[in-house]
């Protein structure tokens, strides 16, 4: 890890690809990358990222993580769904692994998670420092950054706005002029806030969800 960087960055998937926020000084611009290998490349001078991505699975039941994550967020957070444990991600097909997740905590997975676990998966195959890239949830992010915010679905007009006006406090320019094609905006507003908590990571001013080492742990 580069102690001495202040640059920070912050990931979020994007149908197949990757979107990052760098966070530097007081500037948040984005760009898009195609795989993991690519994000890590073009985060290697960061001090901190966030990733919003499971960056660990649990051998069963829950994680302590997410069940706290969950708790933070109140009536949103339906917005946090489980991690599933290790073993179904060598499952070849949806009810394959539906069969092992009811095998081992007696519930199955839903179609959402397992569209997301390739991405699991590359981060898995990733050689990454765990102390430099660490797991966030935006949402988690977005509510301790403006705790008094009720906010709307980011995929609303309303939500959009709100997220924008609670990044602006602490970033006073925000080019959304040159935003990379393909990526919704929710994606490029997610891996800001991922940016913003990977920055209080590095400060000392996160939120601890799990524990605070990386085997069951969400930052804010």
């Amino acid at each position: 890890m580069n102690s001495g960087a202040e640059k920070f960055a912050g990931v979020d998937g994007a149908k197949g690809a990757w979107v990052v926020a760098f966070f530097e000084g007081s500037t948040l611009t984005w760009r898009a990358c195609s795989s993991v290998p690519e994000v890590l490349e073009a985060t290697r001078d960061c001090a901190r990222v966030g990733v919003d991505m499971p960056l660990s699975l649990p051998d069963s039941g829950y994680r302590i993580s997410e069940l706290e994550a969950k708790k933070f967020l109140g009536t949103a957070r339906s917005s946090i769904f489980h991690t599933p444990v290790v073993n179904v991600l060598g499952a070849p097909t949806y009810e394959q692994a539906c069969a092992v997740s009811r095998r081992i905590t007696g519930k199955a997975i839903s179609k959402q998670t397992w569209h997301i676990l390739p991405a699991v998966q590359a981060w898995r195959d990733a050689n990454f420092d765990p102390a430099t890239y660490v797991e966030v949830h935006p949402e988690c992010s977005f509510r301790a950054m403006s705790a008094t915010t009720h906010y709307a679905s980011k995929k609303t007009g309303r939500g959009v706005g709100q997220r924008l006006s609670a990044l602006e406090r602490w970033s006073e320019r925000i080019d959304l002029a040159d935003l990379p094609l393909g990526p919704a905006v929710d994606d490029f507003l997610d891996a800001a806030a991922a940016a913003w908590s990977a920055r209080r990571f590095h400060v000392g001013e996160h939120l601890v969800f799990g524990t605070e080492d990386a085997s069951d742990r969400i930052v804010a």
